[in-house]
């Protein structure tokens, strides 16, 4: 296991940030001894030099960290995505060309206040779930160099392993997120497609790429894809944010989830063994299994390779493979060049097929909160790959290659270790705009075990975690609001909220920059939180959501001194919630030592 390494965490560097005992600058000199340190590995294809980074730190030199919420925190980016000013290669040096412009989603993270650390290696022209297909060489696992990393966003997901970035974005079309991240012990998003832009992504399968979130854990993760997650007019393949598909449980209590009736390993037993405890964790969190049939997902899966979406991939890069079918790897070319010959009728038989398929699919998902798998059913070191470098890799597929063709969000968080050291992971997936949910739950899961970081060799943080929504529920026609008194679940004033829609997303407590008080009148008793400008402590809360036609009518019953303003959550995002003015707390008691309304409920009698 590699020894402990910076602690990168979004939510600990925001906490140094806020405390003024941290700079970006001095941050980025401390990233840079790591990256020496990994030098062997060949993750990266570009690393920005001093004056590379100089726009990015200088713009942050006079920012307010309360007023970005990713500010400072470091990245890495796919070379398959476009950063202003840096060649993309797409892993074939003949095939590189520098943007004049960022991709849409990088633009978004750097207006947010993130900086690019670098560029890192891929499968070339991200055709590959192995890491090893790259003239730059093959990306080893950050657990056991002899294994091969997963692809095709292999450096991206070695580099959040390693503790050299807090996150890094991939693409993700047939599992080149996911699998990587199983691999090294990471979190790995698939959005839905279409809801983080494409635009500035050199394509694989246009009309099936995303691009994916690779982070330590759910919270790190779900914040960047608030940040990510936005619709592109410019994008012919964005689609707005819906509202997630009703009948779903959110909260934490009982749940439905989907088990294949038959699983496919490959004779692996460990990580048949770690998928069967991922589900009786499950289980034990509050989940009802219930058996599947998995056909028409593996006959999904079977469509993209052996089907005529690859042609997608011919079309993506036809006019240079045409002049330089040599630049290639020959196991690139030998994947992609065929499809030259593909037929117009027998992409509109497959299409056919395909919507048979995706409504036997949706019958399958109907009558659960999610589906189960592993992510990979093996993993192989990177000797073996060679030796079957197309075979091999077709059988990492089995459990992500149908995801994309099938409208289908997922999330891939670890599961555990197997015997030799090694990570595995598990995938939850549900329908297109599951994605918060589908955080939810996997942020349970993920915290339920306990696991270490990536191989980062840190602890999770003991903060309470913020798991979701994974896109804005704003942007999905909600509200998240945070309520700390008698509008908290089973208390006298929750159905105010239940009455017009509100859906309670997690519990947590606020940063420690709060006084609590128990304000006079009554009944019902009214709380008062009172931001501090210096000292506080953190306050039990929850944080709800709303439909945003009933916002309105819900504030108008807020009486004086209260009132809707931003909270800070423990994890340092902020949310819309109940505040107090300052004057609100003349003649009130003051609970904050009790830490919530329930203890105060409960001391009350």
């Amino acid at each position: 296991m590699p020894t402990q390494t910076l602690n990168l965490s979004i939510r600990h560097l925001r906490t140094r940030y806020l405390a003024g005992d941290l700079t970006p600058a001095a941050l980025l000199a401390e990233i840079r001894g790591q990256l020496e340190r990994h030098a062997g590995n060949p993750i990266w294809i570009h690393v920005l030099n001093d004056s590379e980074l100089a726009p990015y730190l200088n713009r942050l030199a006079g920012a307010d960290p309360e007023t970005l919420p990713l500010y400072g925190i470091p990245f890495a980016i796919k070379d398959n995505i476009d950063l202003a000013g840096i060649p993309t290669t797409a892993a074939c040096p003949a095939y590189a060309y520098t943007p004049a412009r960022s991709a849409h989603v990088v633009e978004r993270l750097i207006a947010a206040g993130a900086i690019p650390v670098g560029k890192t290696n891929l499968d070339q022209f991200a055709t590959g779930l192995v890491g090893t297909r790259s003239p730059f060489g093959a990306t080893r696992n950050a657990f056991d160099p002899d294994f091969i990393s997963g692809g095709s966003s292999s450096g991206s997901a070695v580099a959040v392993a390693l503790g050299l970035v807090s996150f890094s974005l991939g693409t993700d079309t047939a599992g080149s997120g996911r699998v990587p991240a199983a691999f090294n012990n990471l979190v790995g998003i698939k959005p839905s497609r279409g809801l983080v832009s494409t635009a500035g992504v050199v394509p694989a399968c246009r009309t099936l790429d995303c691009v994916g979130i690779f982070a330590l854990d759910l919270p790190d993760a779900s914040e960047v894809m608030r940040v990510a997650a936005h619709f592109d007019p410019d994008d012919p393949y964005a689609r707005p944010g819906a509202a997630e598909p009703s009948g779903r449980a959110v909260e934490d209590g009982p749940f439905r989830f989907g088990v294949p009736r038959s699983l496919e390993f490959f004779g692996d037993t460990e990580s048949r063994r770690l998928f069967e405890a991922a589900a009786a964790r499950l289980k034990g969190l509050g989940g009802e299994p219930v058996a599947i049939d998995f056909q028409p997902f593996e006959e999904a899966a079977r469509l993209l390779y052996e089907g005529p979406w690859v042609a997608e991939r011919y079309a993506a890069i036809e006019p240079f493979i045409q002049a330089h079918p040599e630049a290639l790897l020959e196991v690139t070319r030998r994947i992609i060049a065929p499809a030259a010959e593909a037929r117009a009728v027998d992409a509109f038989k497959a299409q056919y097929r395909l919507a048979a398929l995706k409504r036997q699919a949706d019958a399958r998902m109907a009558g659960v909160d999610f589906i189960l798998t592993p992510t990979a059913p093996t993993i192989y070191t990177i000797a073996q790959i060679n030796t079957d470098p197309i075979g091999l890799n077709s059988r990492l597929g089995t459990y992500t290659n149908f995801m994309n063709l099938l409208d289908l969000a997922a999330v891939s968080v670890p599961a555990g270790f197997r015997a030799d050291g090694l990570p595995f992971g598990v995938t939850l997936f549900g329908p297109a705009f599951s994605d918060g949910a589908l955080a939810r739950f996997g942020g349970r899961l993920h915290r339920a075990q306990g696991l270490s970081l990536g191989a980062t060799g840190h602890a999770p943080g003991l903060e309470v975690a913020s798991e979701g929504p994974a896109q804005s529920d704003v942007e999905c026609g909600r509200l998240p609001l945070v309520v700390c008194g008698a509008h908290l679940s089973g208390l006298s004033l929750n159905g105010q909220l239940t009455e017009r829609g509100g859906r309670r997303l997690r519990s947590t407590r606020t940063a420690p920059r709060y006084r609590f008080y128990a304000l006079p009148g009554g009944p019902p008793h009214r709380p008062g939180l009172i931001r501090q400008q210096q000292g506080g402590a953190a306050v039990e809360v929850e944080v709800w959501s709303l439909p945003l036609d009933q916002v309105g009518s819900f504030l108008a019953g807020i009486p004086a001194p209260l009132g809707l303003g931003s909270v800070e959550l423990a994890d340092g995002t902020w949310e819309k919630g109940f505040i107090c003015e300052g004057a609100g707390a003349e003649g009130a008691r003051d609970i904050t030592d009790l830490g919530g309304w329930r203890a105060f409920l409960d001391q009350s009698g």
